[in-house]
Protein backbone atom coordinates (compact mmCIF):
# COMPACT_ATOMS: atom_id res chain seq x y z
CA UNK A 1 0.00 0.00 0.00
CA UNK A 2 1.36 3.41 -0.96
CA UNK A 3 2.27 6.07 1.57
CA UNK A 4 0.95 9.58 2.06
CA UNK A 5 2.56 12.84 3.09
CA UNK A 6 1.23 16.15 4.35
CA UNK A 7 1.54 18.96 1.80
CA UNK A 8 0.03 21.74 3.89
CA UNK A 9 -1.75 22.39 7.16
CA UNK A 10 -3.87 25.19 8.62
CA UNK A 11 -5.61 25.75 11.93
CA UNK A 12 -8.62 27.69 13.15
CA UNK A 13 -10.01 28.59 16.56
CA UNK A 14 -12.76 30.91 17.84
CA UNK A 15 -12.17 34.53 18.75
CA UNK A 16 -13.31 34.26 22.39
CA UNK A 17 -10.51 33.36 24.80
CA UNK A 18 -11.63 31.80 28.09
CA UNK A 19 -9.06 31.82 30.90
CA UNK A 20 -8.96 29.67 33.99
CA UNK A 21 -10.02 32.72 35.97
CA UNK A 22 -13.09 33.00 33.72
CA UNK A 23 -13.95 29.35 34.44
CA UNK A 24 -13.48 30.01 38.17
CA UNK A 25 -16.34 32.51 38.01
CA UNK A 26 -18.68 29.69 36.91
CA UNK A 27 -17.54 26.64 38.89
CA UNK A 28 -15.58 26.12 42.10
CA UNK A 29 -11.97 26.00 40.92
CA UNK A 30 -8.99 28.30 40.40
CA UNK A 31 -6.11 28.84 37.99
CA UNK A 32 -3.58 27.01 40.15
CA UNK A 33 -5.79 23.93 40.56
CA UNK A 34 -6.33 23.64 36.80
CA UNK A 35 -2.86 24.52 35.57
CA UNK A 36 -0.91 22.31 37.99
CA UNK A 37 -3.03 19.26 37.13
CA UNK A 38 -3.37 19.78 33.37
CA UNK A 39 -1.00 22.45 32.09
CA UNK A 40 -4.04 24.34 30.74
CA UNK A 41 -4.35 28.08 31.36
CA UNK A 42 -6.87 29.10 28.68
CA UNK A 43 -8.96 27.81 25.80
CA UNK A 44 -11.29 29.22 23.13
CA UNK A 45 -15.09 28.89 22.99
CA UNK A 46 -17.30 29.53 19.98
CA UNK A 47 -19.79 32.37 19.98
CA UNK A 48 -23.06 32.51 18.04
CA UNK A 49 -21.47 33.26 14.66
CA UNK A 50 -18.92 30.42 14.93
CA UNK A 51 -19.25 26.65 14.76
CA UNK A 52 -17.44 23.42 14.00
CA UNK A 53 -18.43 23.76 10.34
CA UNK A 54 -17.44 27.41 9.97
CA UNK A 55 -14.02 26.73 11.49
CA UNK A 56 -13.54 23.66 9.28
CA UNK A 57 -14.37 25.69 6.17
CA UNK A 58 -11.85 28.38 7.14
CA UNK A 59 -9.07 25.89 7.94
CA UNK A 60 -9.65 23.93 4.74
CA UNK A 61 -9.64 27.05 2.59
CA UNK A 62 -6.30 28.12 4.03
CA UNK A 63 -4.80 24.63 3.77
CA UNK A 64 -5.82 24.41 0.10
CA UNK A 65 -4.32 27.82 -0.60
CA UNK A 66 -1.05 26.86 1.10
CA UNK A 67 -0.84 23.58 -0.79
CA UNK A 68 -1.06 25.13 -4.24
CA UNK A 69 -3.38 22.28 -5.24
CA UNK A 70 -6.48 22.97 -7.31
CA UNK A 71 -9.66 22.09 -5.46
CA UNK A 72 -10.71 20.06 -8.52
CA UNK A 73 -7.87 17.64 -7.70
CA UNK A 74 -9.15 16.75 -4.22
CA UNK A 75 -10.03 13.05 -4.14
CA UNK A 76 -11.66 12.72 -0.70
CA UNK A 77 -12.75 14.82 2.26
CA UNK A 78 -12.59 13.23 5.70
CA UNK A 79 -13.40 15.07 8.93
CA UNK A 80 -12.71 13.73 12.41
CA UNK A 81 -15.16 15.19 14.92
CA UNK A 82 -17.59 14.36 17.72
CA UNK A 83 -19.22 17.80 17.72
CA UNK A 84 -20.47 18.59 14.24
CA UNK A 85 -23.19 21.19 13.77
CA UNK A 86 -25.68 18.50 12.74
CA UNK A 87 -26.15 14.81 13.34
CA UNK A 88 -26.47 14.85 9.57
CA UNK A 89 -25.31 16.21 7.13
CA UNK A 90 -21.68 15.66 8.03
CA UNK A 91 -19.13 18.40 8.58
CA UNK A 92 -17.26 17.04 5.55
CA UNK A 93 -20.27 17.47 3.29
CA UNK A 94 -20.81 21.02 4.51
CA UNK A 95 -17.16 21.80 3.74
CA UNK A 96 -17.50 20.20 0.31
CA UNK A 97 -20.49 22.40 -0.49
CA UNK A 98 -18.96 25.61 0.86
CA UNK A 99 -15.70 25.18 -1.06
CA UNK A 100 -17.30 23.76 -4.24
CA UNK A 101 -15.21 20.60 -4.09
CA UNK A 102 -15.74 17.73 -6.57
CA UNK A 103 -18.91 15.65 -6.21
CA UNK A 104 -17.54 12.32 -7.49
CA UNK A 105 -15.45 11.65 -4.37
CA UNK A 106 -16.00 10.04 -0.95
CA UNK A 107 -16.92 12.60 1.72
CA UNK A 108 -17.53 11.50 5.32
CA UNK A 109 -16.93 12.12 9.01
CA UNK A 110 -15.23 9.69 11.39
CA UNK A 111 -15.75 9.43 15.14
CA UNK A 112 -12.71 8.28 17.06
CA UNK A 113 -12.73 11.21 19.50
CA UNK A 114 -9.23 12.43 20.35
CA UNK A 115 -7.66 9.78 18.09
CA UNK A 116 -9.85 10.99 15.26
CA UNK A 117 -7.33 12.89 13.15
CA UNK A 118 -5.04 9.85 13.07
CA UNK A 119 -7.93 7.62 12.03
CA UNK A 120 -8.99 10.16 9.38
CA UNK A 121 -5.50 10.19 7.86
CA UNK A 122 -5.53 6.40 7.61
CA UNK A 123 -9.05 6.32 6.13
CA UNK A 124 -8.06 8.94 3.57
CA UNK A 125 -4.97 6.96 2.64
CA UNK A 126 -7.07 3.86 1.94
CA UNK A 127 -9.67 5.77 -0.07
CA UNK A 128 -7.04 7.47 -2.23
CA UNK A 129 -5.37 4.13 -2.86
CA UNK A 130 -8.68 2.51 -3.82
CA UNK A 131 -9.73 5.33 -6.15
CA UNK A 132 -6.35 6.01 -7.70
CA UNK A 133 -6.69 9.69 -6.84
CA UNK A 134 -3.74 11.66 -5.51
CA UNK A 135 -4.87 14.38 -3.09
CA UNK A 136 -7.12 14.38 -0.04
CA UNK A 137 -8.41 16.88 2.51
CA UNK A 138 -8.27 15.66 6.11
CA UNK A 139 -9.86 17.67 8.93
CA UNK A 140 -9.88 17.49 12.72
CA UNK A 141 -12.29 20.02 14.19
CA UNK A 142 -14.36 20.35 17.37
CA UNK A 143 -16.87 22.64 19.07
CA UNK A 144 -16.71 20.89 22.43
CA UNK A 145 -18.05 23.85 24.41
CA UNK A 146 -21.54 22.71 23.34
CA UNK A 147 -20.95 19.38 25.10
CA UNK A 148 -19.71 20.68 28.44
CA UNK A 149 -21.55 20.61 31.75
CA UNK A 150 -20.25 23.87 33.20
CA UNK A 151 -21.08 22.68 36.72
CA UNK A 152 -18.70 19.70 36.42
CA UNK A 153 -15.22 20.96 37.20
CA UNK A 154 -13.63 17.63 36.31
CA UNK A 155 -14.47 18.17 32.63
CA UNK A 156 -15.44 21.77 31.92
CA UNK A 157 -11.92 23.03 32.68
CA UNK A 158 -10.29 20.72 30.14
CA UNK A 159 -11.84 21.27 26.74
CA UNK A 160 -11.81 23.96 24.08
CA UNK A 161 -12.95 24.59 20.52
CA UNK A 162 -10.83 24.56 17.38
CA UNK A 163 -8.80 22.35 15.10
CA UNK A 164 -7.24 22.23 11.68
CA UNK A 165 -7.03 20.70 8.24
CA UNK A 166 -4.33 19.14 6.09
CA UNK A 167 -3.95 18.52 2.38
CA UNK A 168 -2.33 15.11 1.88
CA UNK A 169 -0.77 13.48 -1.17
CA UNK A 170 -0.62 9.79 -2.04
CA UNK A 171 2.97 9.02 -2.98
CA UNK A 172 4.53 5.57 -3.57
CA UNK A 173 7.88 6.91 -2.38
CA UNK A 174 6.59 8.57 0.79
CA UNK A 175 7.72 6.79 3.96
CA UNK A 176 4.62 6.11 6.03
CA UNK A 177 3.75 3.88 8.96
CA UNK A 178 0.53 3.56 10.92
CA UNK A 179 -0.79 1.81 14.00
CA UNK A 180 -4.41 1.79 15.17
CA UNK A 181 -6.29 0.09 17.96
CA UNK A 182 -9.39 0.15 20.13
CA UNK A 183 -10.74 -1.32 23.34
CA UNK A 184 -14.44 -0.78 23.87
CA UNK A 185 -15.15 1.15 27.06
CA UNK A 186 -17.03 4.14 28.48
CA UNK A 187 -14.21 5.79 30.43
CA UNK A 188 -14.95 8.85 28.26
CA UNK A 189 -18.52 9.18 27.02
CA UNK A 190 -21.12 11.58 25.72
CA UNK A 191 -24.77 10.71 25.09
CA UNK A 192 -26.00 11.07 21.53
CA UNK A 193 -28.21 13.71 19.96
CA UNK A 194 -31.70 13.95 21.46
CA UNK A 195 -30.62 13.22 25.02
CA UNK A 196 -31.22 15.92 27.61
CA UNK A 197 -27.80 15.43 29.20
CA UNK A 198 -25.51 15.21 26.17
CA UNK A 199 -22.41 16.21 28.12
CA UNK A 200 -18.90 14.81 28.14
CA UNK A 201 -18.29 12.55 31.13
CA UNK A 202 -14.92 11.11 32.03
CA UNK A 203 -13.16 8.86 34.54
CA UNK A 204 -10.01 10.96 34.73
CA UNK A 205 -7.81 8.46 36.57
CA UNK A 206 -8.72 5.62 34.24
CA UNK A 207 -8.09 7.79 31.19
CA UNK A 208 -4.69 8.86 32.52
CA UNK A 209 -3.65 5.23 33.04
CA UNK A 210 -4.83 4.38 29.55
CA UNK A 211 -3.06 7.35 27.95
CA UNK A 212 0.35 6.67 29.48
CA UNK A 213 0.07 3.08 28.22
CA UNK A 214 -1.30 3.81 24.75
CA UNK A 215 0.94 6.61 23.49
CA UNK A 216 4.32 5.00 24.28
CA UNK A 217 2.97 1.78 22.76
CA UNK A 218 2.11 3.61 19.52
CA UNK A 219 5.48 5.31 19.32
CA UNK A 220 7.34 2.03 19.88
CA UNK A 221 5.31 0.31 17.16
CA UNK A 222 5.94 3.12 14.68
CA UNK A 223 9.69 2.96 15.25
CA UNK A 224 9.82 -0.77 14.57
CA UNK A 225 9.46 -2.09 11.02
CA UNK A 226 8.40 -5.54 9.83
CA UNK A 227 11.33 -5.53 7.41
CA UNK A 228 13.83 -4.84 10.16
CA UNK A 229 14.25 -1.19 9.18
CA UNK A 230 13.92 0.13 12.70
CA UNK A 231 14.57 3.80 13.37
CA UNK A 232 14.96 5.81 16.55
CA UNK A 233 13.34 8.97 17.84
CA UNK A 234 16.61 10.71 17.00
CA UNK A 235 15.55 10.34 13.34
CA UNK A 236 12.23 12.12 14.00
CA UNK A 237 12.00 15.91 13.79
CA UNK A 238 8.76 16.43 15.74
CA UNK A 239 6.50 14.28 17.90
CA UNK A 240 2.98 15.72 18.11
CA UNK A 241 0.84 14.01 20.74
CA UNK A 242 -2.83 14.61 21.38
CA UNK A 243 -2.88 17.68 23.62
CA UNK A 244 -4.95 16.39 26.53
CA UNK A 245 -2.79 17.00 29.56
CA UNK A 246 0.77 18.24 30.05
CA UNK A 247 1.52 15.53 32.61
CA UNK A 248 0.60 12.80 30.13
CA UNK A 249 3.04 14.15 27.55
CA UNK A 250 5.70 14.57 30.25
CA UNK A 251 5.29 10.87 31.06
CA UNK A 252 5.70 9.95 27.38
CA UNK A 253 8.83 12.12 27.13
CA UNK A 254 10.32 10.53 30.25
CA UNK A 255 9.68 7.04 28.95
CA UNK A 256 11.19 7.89 25.55
CA UNK A 257 14.38 9.37 27.10
CA UNK A 258 14.34 11.90 24.25
CA UNK A 259 14.80 15.67 24.17
CA UNK A 260 11.57 17.21 25.55
CA UNK A 261 11.74 20.00 22.95
CA UNK A 262 10.94 17.41 20.27
CA UNK A 263 7.48 16.92 21.83
CA UNK A 264 5.28 19.89 20.98
CA UNK A 265 2.82 21.28 23.54
CA UNK A 266 0.11 23.89 23.14
CA UNK A 267 -2.61 22.79 25.54
CA UNK A 268 -1.66 25.71 27.78
CA UNK A 269 -3.55 28.11 25.49
CA UNK A 270 -5.93 25.79 23.59
CA UNK A 271 -6.94 23.18 26.15
CA UNK A 272 -8.02 19.77 24.89
CA UNK A 273 -9.60 20.15 21.44
CA UNK A 274 -10.04 16.39 20.93
CA UNK A 275 -9.73 15.52 17.21
CA UNK A 276 -8.64 19.09 16.55
CA UNK A 277 -5.57 19.08 18.77
CA UNK A 278 -3.02 17.45 16.45
CA UNK A 279 -3.77 19.50 13.30
CA UNK A 280 -3.98 22.65 15.44
CA UNK A 281 -0.52 21.89 16.84
CA UNK A 282 0.85 21.16 13.36
CA UNK A 283 -0.51 24.49 12.16
CA UNK A 284 1.25 26.32 14.98
CA UNK A 285 4.50 24.52 14.22
CA UNK A 286 4.19 25.59 10.59
CA UNK A 287 3.27 29.18 11.36
CA UNK A 288 6.13 29.68 13.82
CA UNK A 289 8.62 28.36 11.27
CA UNK A 290 9.48 25.13 13.10
CA UNK A 291 7.81 22.76 10.61
CA UNK A 292 9.86 22.54 7.42
CA UNK A 293 9.67 20.58 4.18
CA UNK A 294 11.10 17.12 4.59
CA UNK A 295 10.52 16.96 8.34
CA UNK A 296 9.67 13.50 9.58
CA UNK A 297 6.81 13.47 12.09
CA UNK A 298 5.25 11.10 14.56
CA UNK A 299 1.62 11.95 15.32
CA UNK A 300 0.04 9.98 18.15
CA UNK A 301 -3.26 10.12 19.98
CA UNK A 302 -5.65 8.38 22.33
CA UNK A 303 -9.30 8.97 23.04
CA UNK A 304 -12.80 7.79 23.77
CA UNK A 305 -13.77 4.44 22.44
CA UNK A 306 -11.32 3.68 23.85
CA UNK A 307 -9.16 4.28 20.78
CA UNK A 308 -5.51 4.90 20.05
CA UNK A 309 -3.41 5.46 16.97
CA UNK A 310 -0.26 6.89 15.48
CA UNK A 311 1.35 7.63 12.15
CA UNK A 312 4.86 8.32 10.97
CA UNK A 313 4.56 10.79 8.11
CA UNK A 314 6.59 13.41 6.22
CA UNK A 315 5.72 17.07 5.76
CA UNK A 316 6.12 18.90 2.46
CA UNK A 317 6.30 18.08 -1.22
Amino acid sequence: MQGIKILSVAGCHPKKKVTNDDIAKIVETDDEWISTRTGIRSRYFCEDDESCVSMAIEACGTALQRSGISKEDIGCVICATISGDYATPSVSCMVQQALSLPEDIPVLDVNAACSGFIYALCVARGLLEASGKTYGLVIGMEELSRLLDMSDRTTCVLFGDGGGAAVIKRDPNAPFRQTLGARGGKEISCLGAGNANSFIQMDGKAVFRFAVWAMPKCIDELLKADDGGDISLADIDHVVCHQANSRIIDHVVKKSKEDPSKFYKNMDHFGNTSAGSIPLALSELYENGSLKKGDRLILVGFGAGLTWGGVMITFGD
